[in-house]
């Protein structure tokens, strides 16, 4: 087993070496929409998932698909070629979701500032239900009602 911290360094190399190798060592245009955005090891250094993203429509990203499964003899040779360990890890290429997730939340974010403007909106003119003033006053009735102290059970004492 390699260190958990040597896997993360070799990955990050693996990212770098693979972006410059699809720039470089594929010749195919729609490699050139592609763009890594992450790498993860394995810790026994055997196998590495590159995460990629592609600008485009459903056709360019299927096209990168293909691209990167018909080239990734030619991209592990070159991690092979620049990587100072005994044996070059597989590459597994995945699509990374994480910009299609961010724009959903932002989605979901725009919708809840949107119903928070309603509410505050709707706020400003509420009114309370009922008297504005919800608490009982005892009715005094008759020519002594202007007379009459109000007392609470505190004042007594």
């Amino acid at each position: 087993m390699a260190d958990p911290a040597r896997a993360a360094r070799l990955a990050q190399r693996i990212k770098v070496v693979v972006a410059e190798a699809l720039r470089k060592a594929v010749k195919d245009e729609r490699a050139e929409a592609i763009t890594i955005t992450d790498a993860r090891v394995t810790n026994d250094l055997q196998h590495a998932t590159v995460y990629y993203t592609v600008l485009g429509d459903s056709v360019a990203q299927e096209g990168a698909r293909e691209v990167l499964e018909a080239k990734k003899g030619v991209l592990r040779r070159e991690v092979g070629r620049n990587l100072t360990i005994r044996l070059t890890p597989t590459l597994e290429f995945v699509a990374d979701e994480v910009p299609v997730n961010a724009s959903h939340v932002e989605d979901l974010l725009r919708q809840a500032r949107a119903h928070d403007e309603e509410v505050a909106r709707l706020a400003e003119r509420a009114r309370p239900a009922g008297d504005p003033d919800p608490y009982r006053k005892p009715e005094i009735r008759g020519e002594d009602a202007d007379d009459v102290e109000h007392e609470s059970e505190f004042d007594a004492e």
